[in-house]
């Protein structure tokens, strides 16, 4: 599969390429400077692109089977761009004619319960409940593109560097815990989570939570 891959730079966008490159899989790495570090493979190539400019998107997905996404703000970057990013990402799909989109999300949108979700909580941190709120406004976005078979792939409550193990849990639409209410997934685990999805195409227009 030839897959484009927006937010490449970034932690969880490296792991997904290297667990895309390690199944065989053609990838094209996108970020703002053109350059991803630590990779070295041959059916790897990075790229510039600007993710909030739907014509850049769409020259850059024609011809791709699939486009994956670990985009979020860097740095200083104001946290209302992600919503900017899907409708442009959206676009650009359409008009490059791709309709496989899978999304890199946030823990806050998953349900803790029947009607509330973890941002809801009084538990969830104030500090990045405006980050979690854009992405839940992100998600809106991919609601409405009924036309892309678009999934969100959202993490733990925690999400680190750490250990491969290939053991974890996937729950549509709900946050994964363990019987202790711990919420925690490695990046490298949920890259092959993450992949699985791109590949499997189960979770087609809905939310996917991932833990242990």
């Amino acid at each position: 599969m030839k897959v484009l891959l927006l937010g490449a730079s970034g932690r969880i966008g490296r792991r997904i390429a290297n667990e895309l490159l390690d199944r065989g899989h053609e990838v094209t790495g996108v970020s703002r400077s053109g350059t991803v570090e630590g990779i070295d493979d041959p059916d790897f190539e990075a790229v510039a692109g600007d993710a909030t400019d739907a014509d850049d998107v769409a020259e850059l997905a024609e011809g791709y089977d699939a486009v994956a996404s670990a985009l979020g703000p860097s740095g200083d970057e104001d946290v209302e761009v992600l919503p900017e990013m899907a409708e442009a990402v959206v676009a650009g799909l359409r008009e490059a004619g791709v309709d496989r989109l899978v999304w890199t999300g946030g823990a806050g949108g998953l349900n803790v319960g029947p009607d509330t979700l973890l941002v809801e909580t009084d538990e969830f941190p104030d500090e990045i409940e405006p980050l979690a709120r854009s992405a839940i406004d992100a998600l809106e976005v991919l609601r409405d593109a009924d036309d892309l078979r678009w999934t969100y792939v959202a993490p733990a409550a925690i999400i680190e560097p750490g250990e491969r193990t290939g053991e974890f849990r996937t729950a549509e639409g709900e946050l994964v815990a363990d019987e202790d209410g711990e919420s925690y997934i490695t990046m490298e685990d949920f890259a092959i989570a993450f992949v699985d999805e791109l590949e499997n195409g189960e979770a087609v227009h809905s939310r996917l939570g991932v833990g242990y």
